[in-house]
Formats: C-alpha cells, sequence, structure tokens
C-alpha cells in the first residue's frame, strides 16, 4: 500500500512534467508555438510572434475581467534552423498548440483554429502563415495580431465558436433583415460590391434576403465593446458577447454548437478553465510580459530497453523480434542514433548508440537484438542503463526517445527511479506487451510525454509490429515518415492473398514483409504493370520466420497483388504489413492519426474515437474508415467512423471521422483504424472552421472604403488513386467501478435538424440518432413547435406538439425526413421554430436538439407585407389552447405585446 501511494503522490506532484498547455495561478504556461520545417528562416518571424503574444496577452487580460494572461511560451523552430537555440526537452512538433506553416490551400493566409471536439472543448492547434504575420496589408481586414490571436485562443482553449456565419451572412428577423452578428447593435450598411463598384443589396424575390455576394460593411466608429468572436477588426471591440448582449437569433455556429449559450456563458460555464475563471480574483494590475524560450530538436537519438525476464519466453522474445526488427529496418529514418538495452534481474547494453547510415547499420543493429530470456524484472535497472546510453551522444538525455517493453509487473521499487525518469528530460514511450504488464507504463508515458500502446502476443492481430510502426518521426515533415499501408494477418492451410494500392503520394522505401507462424510459405507479389517478385526476390530472415520484399526505387502506383501458399499441410498463421513513404520531398503523403477523446474511462461518460485522414492539412474525404478498440481482457469492438457532422461527428467534411464507443468494459485497450478509399478524385466540399473574419471594408464618415479583396484560393481535388492506411493510436483504459450496471446511455443529441416550407406543408431533415448515443436504432421521436424560439429553448415540454406516431426511427447515421401539413394555414411572413428529441427503447430521452428555423415567404407583391409575427402567434395559441376563452386571451395578449417589444427593441 506504501508504494502504491507513493507512485500516487509522485505522478500527482510531477504532471507538471507533460506537455501541454497550463493555467498556473493567472498565467498560461507551456504555450508552445511551432515553425514547419518548410518555412524559410527568418529571425522576424519569431520577432512577429513575440510581438503578438505580448500585446495578446494585455488583451486577453482585459478581455476576461483581468483575470488571466500569458506568462510562458516556447517557440519550437525547425532543425535546419542556424542559430543559437535551447534544446528542446519534451517539445515536439506535434504537441504544439500554434503552427506557423505554409498557407492551407482551403484557407490561403486566413487565420483559423481546427476544432475538433464540441462546445467548451478544447480544440486541436491554430494556424498561422507567415505572410500573415510578417504582412501589414492584411491588418485593416483582419485586425491587430493580437486581436487575431485572442480571437483563434478562444476557439483553441475554451471552445467557443464564430459569431458569424459566411453560409448565411442574413437572416430574416421578423420583416427586417439582419446581418448574422453579435451583438445586433454593430451598425452598418448592406452592399454589394462588383468590380470596385458598390450598390445597396438587392432583395432576392424567393427568399427575402439579400442576393448572393452581398455583404455586411460595418460603421469604422462603433459604441459596443463586444464580440472578439464576431468582428475582431472593430478597434471598439475589446470583450467576448456576454449573456445581456447575445443573439441568440443569428444562425451562426456559436448559437448552433453551444446551444445559444452567449460566448462568456461558456468560458465562464463549461470550459477547461471555467472553475478557475470563477475563482481567480482579478489581478491589480496589469501583468508583466511573457517570458519566450526560442528552442530546438535536433536528429532522433532512441534507445530501445526490451524486457528479457523469463516471463518473455517462447512466443513474447519471438515477437519482440519481429516487430523491432521490422521498426530498425524501416521505421527509423536515415540519421537518427539508436541503442539498445536489455534487462531481466540485471541489465546489459547490447548495442551502443549506432547512427543510421544505410542498410548495414541498421542490419548491425538488428543482429543484436536478444534472443534469450531468463529472470526477473527489475525495470530500474533498464531504465538507469538506458539513460546511461543516451548520454553517449552529447552528455544529456534531455529530448532524447525511449521505446520501453516489459510484459511483467515490477520485481523491484519502480517508485525508486520514477523521479528519475521524470527528470531526465527523455520523452518515455511505453509498450505493455500482454495483461500482465504494470501499470507503471501508463504513468512514466504521462509523465514524459510519451505515448503508452497495448499490445498481445498474438501473430494474428499483428499488435506489436503496429506499436512499434507507431513511433514515427514527427518533426512536422510528412515526406520523412514511414506510412504504414497494410497490416492484416490470416490463418490458412493454403493462399493468403489480396490486393494492395500503392498511392501516388507514397512509393519510395516500399516494404513487404511476411511473418509466418511455422514455415515459409511461397511468395507472389504482382507489380500493376505485371511485374511478379518471388521467392528469388525476397530475404528470408529464419530466426525470425520473417520474409521481406523491397521494392527498388519508386514502387509504380496502382493495385499491387499479392499470394503467398502454405505449403504445409496443417494451417498456419501468416501476416502482411506493407510500409512506405512519400514519392518525391515535394508530395505530401495521406496521413491518418487516431485518438481517443480521453485517455480513461470509468463508465459514467462515453469515449470518442477520432480519425483524421489528411493530406497537407486538406480533409480527405469519402473515406471508410474502421476503428477497432481491443482490450488485453478478451474484448474487442469494430466501428464504422463517419464524417457526417452527427452524433460523435462535430463538423461535416472536415476529414475528421468519429464515433462513439460506447460499450465499455473494463480493460486497457489498443487503438488501431484501418482507412480505404477507392479511385478517383477526392470530393473537396470541406466546412470551414473556426477563423478570424475577413472585412472587406468599413464605412467611414458614411462613405465605403474598401480593403482589398480577400485573395482567392484556387483547390483543386487531389487524385491519388485507390489508397489503404494503418493508424495506431495511443491505448486507453476503462475502468468501470464494481458491481455498477452497464451504461446505459440515451441516444445523441441531433445536431443537424433543419426545415424548409414547401407551399403549404413544412419538411424536415435530420440524421437519425441511435438507441446509445449514435449506434443501434432509437426507439422514437418527438418534436415540437413553435413561433417563438425562446418557448423551444427554455420550455421544449411545454411547446406545440406534431403527431410522430407514424414515424419510425431508422439505424443511426441514416437520413430521416418528416413533411407534414400544418393543423392551421401558415400566413406569409410567418417565422417557425423546430426541436426534437428522441427516447430509446427504455425511455430514456435524448437532449433536445438544434432548432431549425423556416420562414414562410411567398415571393410577390405580399411578401413586403407580412404580417405583424406577434398576431400570428396569438392566433396559434388562439387556435390550439386548451381551457377557458378569456384564459386564451391573456395569453394571446401577453405574447403579442412581447413580441411587439421584442421587435421594436424594448427587449
Amino acid at each position: 500500500m506504501v508504494r502504491v501511494v507513493a507512485v500516487v503522490s509522485l505522478v500527482l506532484s510531477a504532471l507538471g512534467a507533460a506537455i501541454g498547455i497550463k493555467l498556473d495561478g493567472n498565467g498560461y504556461t507551456d504555450l508552445l508555438i511551432a515553425i514547419n520545417p518548410a518555412v524559410p528562416q527568418n529571425d522576424e518571424l519569431i520577432n512577429q510572434i513575440k510581438d503578438m503574444i505580448t500585446s495578446g496577452s494585455q488583451y486577453l487580460f482585459h478581455a476576461v475581467e483581468d483575470k488571466v494572461f500569458f506568462k510562458e511560451v516556447k517557440i519550437l523552430v525547425p532543425p535546419t534552423w542556424k542559430g543559437n537555440y535551447e534544446r528542446a526537452k519534451r517539445e515536439t512538433y506535434d504537441k504544439a498548440s500554434v503552427f506557423i506553416d505554409r498557407p492551407n490551400p482551403i484557407f490561403g493566409d486566413e487565420p483559423y483554429t481546427k476544432q475538433m471536439k464540441g462546445c467548451g472543448e478544447e480544440g486541436e492547434y491554430i494556424h498561422f502563415t507567415p505572410d500573415f504575420l510578417l504582412d501589414d496589408d492584411l491588418l485593416d481586414a483582419y485586425g491587430t495580431r493580437e486581436k487575431v490571436f485572442v480571437h483563434e485562443w478562444a476557439h483553441l482553449r475554451w471552445g467557443v465558436f464564430d459569431e458569424y456565419s459566411e453560409e448565411e451572412p442574413f437572416y430574416l428577423f421578423g420583416n427586417n433583415i439582419e446581418p448574422t452578428r453579435c451583438i445586433k447593435d454593430i451598425r452598418g450598411r448592406n452592399y454589394k460590391v462588383t468590380n470596385g463598384k458598390h450598390v445597396h443589396c438587392p432583395t432576392d424575390v424567393a427568399t427575402g434576403l439579400p442576393i448572393k455576394g452581398c455583404q455586411f460593411f460595418p460603421d469604422r466608429e462603433q459604441e459596443n465593446s463586444a464580440s472578439i468572436m464576431y468582428m475582431q477588426s472593430l478597434d471598439s471591440v475589446k470583450a467576448f458577447c456576454g449573456f445581456m448582449d447575445h443573439n441568440y437569433e443569428a444562425p451562426n455556429m456559436q448559437n448552433k454548437k453551444c446551444d445559444y449559450r452567449s460566448t462568456s456563458s461558456v468560458i465562464f460555464g463549461s470550459s477547461v478553465d471555467s472553475d478557475a475563471l470563477n475563482t481567480l480574483q482579478p489581478l491589480p494590475s496589469p501583468p508583466p510580459p511573457p517570458t519566450f524560450t526560442v528552442i530546438q530538436r535536433q536528429h532522433r537519438v532512441i534507445c530501445l530497453i526490451l524486457d528479457v525476464s523469463g516471463s518473455m519466453k517462447g512466443e513474447r522474445i519471438l515477437r519482440l523480434q519481429q516487430a523491432a526488427t521490422l521498426f530498425l529496418s524501416e521505421i527509423v529514418e536515415e540519421g537518427a542514433q539508436v541503442g539498445i538495452v536489455k534487462f531481466s534481474t540485471n541489465a546489459e547494453i547490447v548495442s551502443p548508440l549506432t547512427t543510421l547510415q544505410g542498410k548495414e547499420s541498421r542490419d548491425g543493429l538488428i543482429r543484436h537484438l536478444p534472443k534469450t530470456v531468463d529472470g526477473s524484472t527489475n525495470m530500474c535497472n533498464g531504465l538507469n542503463l538506458g539513460f546511461e546510453v543516451l548520454k553517449k551522444d552529447d552528455g544529456s538525455t534531455k529530448g532524447d526517445d525511449l521505446i520501453f517493453l516489459t510484459d511483467g509487473e515490477a520485481t523491484d521499487k519502480v517508485e525508486d527511479c520514477l523521479q528519475s525518469v521524470v527528470d531526465s528530460g527523455a520523452i518515455v514511450n511505453t509498450i505493455a506487451l500482454g495483461p500482465s504488464a504494470s501499470s507503471v507504463l501508463i504513468t512514466m508515458a504521462n509523465l514524459t510525454n510519451g505515448k503508452f500502446i497495448v499490445a498481445d502476443q498474438s501473430l494474428l492481430s499483428n499488435q506489436l509490429v503496429d506499436a512499434f510502426t507507431s513511433f514515427i518521426l514527427s518533426d512536422g515533415d510528412p515526406t520523412k515518415q514511414a506510412i504504414q499501408l497494410v497490416s492484416i494477418g490470416k490463418n490458412t492451410a493454403d493462399w493468403f492473398n489480396g490486393t494492395v494500392p500503392i498511392d501516388r503520394t507514397v512509393g519510395n522505401g516500399t516494404t513487404f514483409t511476411v511473418i509466418y507462424e511455422k514455415s515459409i510459405p511461397t511468395v507472389h507479389i504482382e507489380a500493376p504493370s505485371g511485374r511478379v517478385y518471388n521467392q528469388t526476390h525476397v530475404t528470408n530472415h529464419q530466426e525470425t520466420k520473417t520474409i521481406t520484399l523491397n521494392i527498388p526505387g519508386t514502387a509504380e502506383p496502382g493495385d499491387w497483388k499479392y499470394s503467398f501458399l502454405n505449403i504445409r499441410a496443417a494451417a498456419q498463421t501468416m501476416t502482411l504489413t506493407v510500409t512506405s513513404r512519400a514519392a518525391r520531398d515535394d508530395v505530401n503523403p495521406i496521413i491518418v492519426t487516431a485518438e481517443m477523446n480521453q485517455p480513461s474511462a470509468d463508465g459514467s461518460k462515453p469515449m470518442v474515437v477520432y480519425a483524421e485522414v489528411k493530406q497537407n492539412r486538406m480533409p480527405v474525404l469519402g473515406a471508410k474508415v474502421m476503428a477497432t478498440m481491443e482490450s488485453d481482457t478478451g474484448h474487442s469492438e469494430l466501428l464504422h467512423l463517419l464524417d457526417n457532422g452527427a452524433g460523435a461527428d462535430t463538423l461535416k467534411d472536415d476529414g475528421v471521422y468519429s464515433r462513439y464507443f460506447t460499450k465499455l468494459k473494463n480493460g486497457r485497450y489498443s487503438l488501431k483504424v484501418q482507412v480505404t478509399r477507392e479511385g478517383g478524385n477526392i470530393p473537396f466540399t470541406p466546412s470551414r472552421q473556426g477563423g478570424s473574419l475577413y472585412v472587406p471594408g468599413y464605412i467611414v464618415d458614411g462613405e465605403l472604403q474598401l480593403n482589398p479583396p480577400k485573395p482567392p484560393v484556387n483547390v483543386q481535388p487531389a487524385d491519388v488513386g485507390s489508397f489503404t492506411r494503418i493508424a495506431t493510436g495511443e491505448s486507453f483504459v476503462v475502468s468501470v467501478p464494481p458491481n455498477a450496471p452497464p451504461p446505459n446511455f440515451p441516444p445523441n443529441k441531433v445536431t443537424d435538424l433543419s426545415a424548409e416550407i414547401l407551399e403549404d406543408t413544412v419538411l424536415l431533415n435530420w440524421t437519425a440518432p441511435g438507441e446509445d448515443l449514435d449506434q443501434g436504432t432509437a426507439g422514437s421521436y418527438e418534436i415540437k413547435w413553435s413561433e417563438d424560439l425562446e418557448v423551444l429553448q427554455k420550455n421544449f415540454s411545454g411547446a406545440n406538439v406534431l403527431n410522430t406516431s407514424a414515424l419510425q426511427p431508422q439505424e443511426a447515421g441514416s437520413s430521416e425526413q418528416h413533411q407534414f401539413l400544418p393543423d392551421i394555414p401558415i400566413p406569409n411572413g410567418t417565422t417557425l421554430f423546430f426541436a426534437l428529441r428522441s427516447e430509446d427503447k427504455e425511455a430514456v430521452k435524448s437532449d433536445v436538439s438544434n432548432i431549425a428555423r423556416v420562414k414562410k415567404f411567398v415571393p410577390g407583391p405580399t411578401s413586403t407585407e407580412t404580417p405583424d409575427p406577434g398576431l400570428n402567434m396569438s392566433a396559434v395559441v388562439i387556435s390550439v389552447c386548451v381551457g377557458t376563452l378569456v384564459v386564451c386571451l391573456i395569453a394571446a395578449v401577453a405574447i403579442y405585446v412581447k413580441k411587439r417589444q421584442r421587435n421594436s427593441g424594448v427587449i
């Protein structure tokens, strides 16, 4: 018990060693900004970053009630930059919160934030281009850089969304055309600009809204201080939109994603910092400027620390040899330094640091992989000797990598060396081989910014190979990465065959690796051109039962066919792993990353699986993405991930495929994602990420002053042919309390409900939820409507009911549609609001959906004479009210008066 308490105490005290933004008192620390290797060296870029964050710290401080500021910032420069930079510790490119990178083909130089998760949840990263930081011509349209940074920071840290909308720039409020904005008191005019000339916006007779191409031009001088998430470029804007100012009518992402709550309500009510922001006292004076550290990583230095205790005998040591051989021969990049340590009762250096320079150096390391096992599991001996190996290059372990593999509990006192592991500055990646591997592996990985991977010894699962294959270089240059195309196994008495598409983004260093259980199979691999590779072209490593085929040069794109014949009478297991690298230095390969939304779960909340498929930050759409979660206790789940903007998926067509993981059973789980896509152009209709608004111009002294036109982007659909990818994510832990009943999650909230009026009928569309969140089939729907948005927001149960008895829910993810004829006529000019919720077969209800708005607009002379919405609502109340006539009339008059007040701006 004492040892457990000691380890737990160390974990809690050393959590600060891990990478990630932290709020230390009133100051944010560990903000990591990374410059992509493709950006040429420019010291002025670093100066501009510092200026932006320094000024942004003051701006943020005043925007959030004088409570928080930026305290410590690190800037990670590329390895190729020359200068006297501090050595990076555990800061790696892929862990950065802000990237300075080439323009995203979709956004050009526009700053944006990648948000994969929901309202109030942290985003993934902020993206700035060098031109945005260096070109002052962009400042009129976007505002000063510090304002833009704070706008993006609110996306990233607090999970709020934009209060403007490029998809719906205007909406009808009563009889008035309103720009989509928050707050509504921002003054301006609507114009359409063509060839530098402007006209007042014509109205589309079909919709009553301004025609396409019309824009809202704000007055340069405003009296209002909000809102940063709408138009940060205005000089008067210094605050986030609060409850009293919030425009919940606007059809923007903030309202849609955050249930019509104001930005401030999310920041102070449900973001990662809400508790702190509500308890922190305002500082009596402005904070000091941030401290900046410019850091740099060099080539990788890696030490494999491998368990060779007695429990590693048999299949386990063989699997270790097979997986480590593939890692050393194909995955680690040229120029890296690699050493190997084995440990059991004692530890031994089996290979000192070796610089990888071609096949001979790699083969030398492979020959030193341990083959025999014996003794106990003294982890500290292995770790301490591994650190000695890492010091041999420059006397330090700072920023170096360990890959630590074990299959058992420690027989020594791990707490005796755990603090030294944290203090080393090394990144410790851990592999738990089998269900008995120590839980301290999770602690070590968490405290050192490493990965924790679970693997079993089964050859068929290929999990240990997948684990080693996931330890790729992460310096921001995907052309250097080894990419896993295929990982598949089969137990067969005859043929193991199939097809591997090699797409046009990869092809260099392509390797087919076959691991067999008993005897070498006959090999037949056929290139798209018909060229055949057979037994004479492969290398058979008999000791590790591995066949390797290295394709010379660049593998030709297309479908490669493989056939392996088991010539034994008895069945045996064979696995195939195919890896490749970018076809050329100027071609960005398709990359897949996989992760869970949290590293552990106790059954009270579902987990979410994410897989992002991209090429140079461009989303890859239309892929089939399958995720496998397999625990060390034998529980396995296969989920089809979707990019449909429903259920667990936050944004449709952003290249992030998601699904809830609801069948939570105890165990440590591996995560593996397989992505496939048939040939042809990749469709391009991506959803917009949250970003800063580009203002086309301002009204100054009554005159329109235009900003330079927003530079156009010319995005062409990628045509890479068919492709496959395999990605292994970090493992996670499910620990449901003993005797707790299985979780019964409700159907997921519908987030894409839409409505339209077709003559006298109303058509509703949405994506079907499931029985348990976004899986299975819900039991029933409950649909309500009102002419008052607030009714559905605050009193869903009291709103008008639609008859849904004939509406049978479809399977989760299906397109649902419900068309109905209202009981009463819908007068022209009427605005209706709809919302729904579903329930499962045990009557557990979902949250209320987003609220869909629709306005009946009939073109023609009558369209300009829309009845007062208060009168419409009164008529509805009278027609449906149940009770005495007097009560109904009183209710109708009250609603009418309220509507009149709102339309006149009284409330």
